[in-house]
């Protein structure tokens, strides 16, 4: 099974959360509806609602509220995005002018405060106190992971520990609070909603792991955004963490002078790009980059493990898919 047939299959499915969606962002304050047609026109492939989708599916729930969580779960991505882009300062998001670009910090941060919290009121509305449990305790960890991101900028003694606790918060969470409600929905029992919640988790944890690789080798026109960002934003991601564990120790003296000028406030296109060569030549030379994606490769198997539980399906196979999907992206 192809990717593209997932979300082909999904499509009429996911216009119905793309207008759950609309309805978030609907508010009698201008702005706000405004600012939602930017960043809903921007695209998106809906990846976490799908998880959602083929979730609720393998476990018989087709129900009008997987639509609707869908959106709740979507948005709370949106809020992350819209929070992440100010603090990055980045200029764009999926090829199109950031938000905060257009409309100021202050008016995107609140924007993004509203999202959460209208998301969580249309999920209270749903009385189900396991869904909120799950929603709630994605929210909490996705905020620890950006602050914990934000204390190890520039920092080459980051741990790999320290790098999964981020990216576990920053993408596993939400996707496995996904498919985790996929089987409250369909009141499965608890065994099954932990199949779910767990292969949500490492699915989420390996999609980041391949997006961090992608900063580093992806074609930038279909990035929609600057190669090497994250190295010019002093994020140390699991490709460096393996250069500087792997390296020799002038080598590694050399990339720890990297990271720290790329850290610097002043930005210099110039020397970025000579950093930025410098760093892939040294990938090359020490396997880092395939490295990186070997770890992506077993968490996407064990994710795959963890769907045992359940029955051979087309939702299965479906999810399996999906999760192996950041395997094969180019952008």
């Amino acid at each position: 099974m192809l990717v593209g047939e997932v979300f082909s299959s999904y499509g009429a499915e996911l216009k119905r959360v793309e207008a759950e969606l609309a309805n978030i962002f609907a508010s009698d304050v201008p702005l706000i509806p405004l600012v939602g047609q930017h960043i809903l026109g921007g695209g998106g492939k809906r990846m976490r609602p799908l998880f959602l989708l083929l979730s609720a599916d393998l476990c018989g729930y087709t129900g009008d509220k997987r639509a609707v969580l869908g959106a709740v779960i979507e948005a709370i991505h949106t809020a992350s995005l819209l929070h992440d882009d100010v603090i990055d300062e980045a200029q764009t998001r999926r090829g199109k002018t950031a938000s905060h670009v257009l409309w100021g910090n202050h008016m995107v941060i609140l924007i993004g405060d509203y999202l959460y919290s209208n998301a969580l009121r249309i999920a209270v509305g749903l009385k189900s106190q396991k869904v909120m449990d799950a929603l709630s305790e994605a929210t909490t960890r996705m905020t620890e992971a950006e602050i914990l991101q934000l204390s190890k900028t520039g920092d080459p003694e980051i741990t790999e520990d320290e790098y999964f606790t981020i990216i576990s918060g920053k993408t596993g969470v939400l996707i496995s609070a996904a498919c985790r409600i996929g089987a409250v929905l369909a009141g499965m029992p608890e065994e099954h909603e932990t199949a779910l919640r767990d292969f949500g988790l490492k699915a989420g944890i390996a999609f980041q792991l391949a997006d961090d690789v992608l900063d580093y080798v992806a074609q930038q026109a279909a990035l929609g955004k600057k190669l090497g960002k994250d190295l010019e934003e002093g994020k140390i991601t699991m490709p460096l963490i393996h250069l500087l564990r792997d390296a020799l120790p002038t080598e590694r003296d050399e990339i720890i002078t990297i990271i720290k000028e790329a850290s610097r406030e002043e930005k210099d296109d110039s020397r970025n790009g000579n950093h930025l060569a410098r760093i892939i030549e040294l990938y090359a030379k020490y396997d880092s980059i395939a490295k990186a994606m070997k770890t992506a490769q077993n968490l996407i198997d064990d994710a795959h493990q963890c769907l045992a539980i359940f029955p051979d399906s087309s939702y299965k196979d479906a999810l399996k898919t999906l999760a192996s999907y950041s395997m094969q992206r180019k952008s």
